[in-house]
């Protein structure tokens, strides 16, 4: 079964149970996926990867709003977007560790013979498609910089 109808599935029995928060998120993460499929000069059905690509995105956007809201005092709203968040990553897969973010990130040092920070493009074309919906880029980014400083 694919993501997209594993969400499907679920959002039937969200709807059943009178889940709202969980109901609205996947209608949500379900529509952002539609628009993704409709985009472009003809219709597709995406891939599973593509949907993981759509699912990290949409945990992007609840995480910096949870932050934004905590920064300007709306807890609740905060509480709303973190608990969306949560039902988001259900359907992603485990997130690597540090360590096995710096591993990946060493190994694509070596094979790309990375000198410094200006190498930082080839470093990050080689990680990415070890770790697409697996880490934060904004982390992995932060390591590759720290690692190519070095």
């Amino acid at each position: 079964m694919s993501i997209k109808e594993t969400l499907q599935k679920d959002l039937t029995e969200a709807i059943r149970g009178r889940n709202e928060i969980t109901s609205g998120t996947i209608r949500m993460v379900l529509t952002a996926i539609t628009n993704e499929e409709v985009a472009g000069k003809e219709a597709r059905v995406l891939s599973d990867e593509e949907v993981i690509t759509v699912l990290s995105r949409e945990a992007k956007k609840r995480r910096e709003a949870a932050e934004a809201f905590e920064t300007a005092g709306r807890t609740d709203k905060a509480a709303l977007e973190k608990s969306e968040g949560e039902v988001i990553a259900k359907y992603l897969p485990a997130q690597l560790s540090e360590a096995d973010i710096a591993a990946i990130i060493a190994e694509a040092i070596a094979s790309t013979g990375a000198q410094g920070p200006g190498d930082m493009g080839k470093v990050m074309g080689a990680v990415k498609p070890k770790i697409a919906g697996k880490a934060d880029g904004g982390l992995v980014s932060a390591l590759v910089k720290a690692a190519l400083n070095k």
